[in-house]
């Protein structure tokens, strides 16, 4: 799949996975297309943790308690972490950084005939599920765990919500 078709098919799959499982090489992958990413003043903030040991899956789906069908049958799951450091000044580009690898590796996820949800809410939110996911996997106090994503093959039809038209975002000056 080239990039321009993985950029246009990429969509946010909530519905359940296969049995089949998502190999490591796949996730291997997916994980690099992620590090590839930019990051602000090449500080590298963002860290990632493949997750496919089944009782190690099965433990995240019970903290993150989503009636989401794709966190409840995914056979794997990659794990965002940031540190938030300062790059310059004042300026800390953690967030920008970790939002660059996760869209690349949502086009991995696909171009490798996968699909994926960033999960961020159920994560950073004020029951600091992040960071008993986090505690789980062993990461340092240093390091946020700030998404999940769920990778696995669809078990049902991709469905694609409307896009507004291309003239009503975007323009030429």
């Amino acid at each position: 799949m080239n990039l321009f078709d993985a950029v246009n098919n990429r969509t946010s799959y909530r519905d359940g996975y296969t049995d089949k499982p998502v190999t490591r090489e796949v996730l291997g992958k997916i994980m690099e297309a992620g590090l590839a990413a930019p990051s602000g003043c090449n500080k590298q903030t963002t860290s990632l943790i493949a997750v496919d040991d089944a009782a190690a899956v099965s433990q995240i789906k019970s903290l993150l308690a989503s009636s989401m069908r794709a966190v409840d049958t995914a056979p794997a799951f990659i794990c965002v972490l940031t540190e938030r450091v300062i790059a310059y000044g004042d300026k800390c580009f953690a967030v920008q950084d970790y939002s660059a690898a996760i869209q690349n590796m949502l086009l991995a996820i696909v171009a490798s005939g996968c699909e994926s949800c960033w999960i961020e809410g159920y994560v950073t939110g004020d029951d600091n599920i992040g960071r008993q996911i986090a505690d789980m996997l062993g990461v340092p106090a240093e390091l946020d765990l700030v998404c999940v994503l769920p990778v696995g093959y669809a078990a049902m039809p991709v469905r694609r919500v409307a896009k507004k038209p291309f003239d009503a975002r975007a323009k030429f000056v």
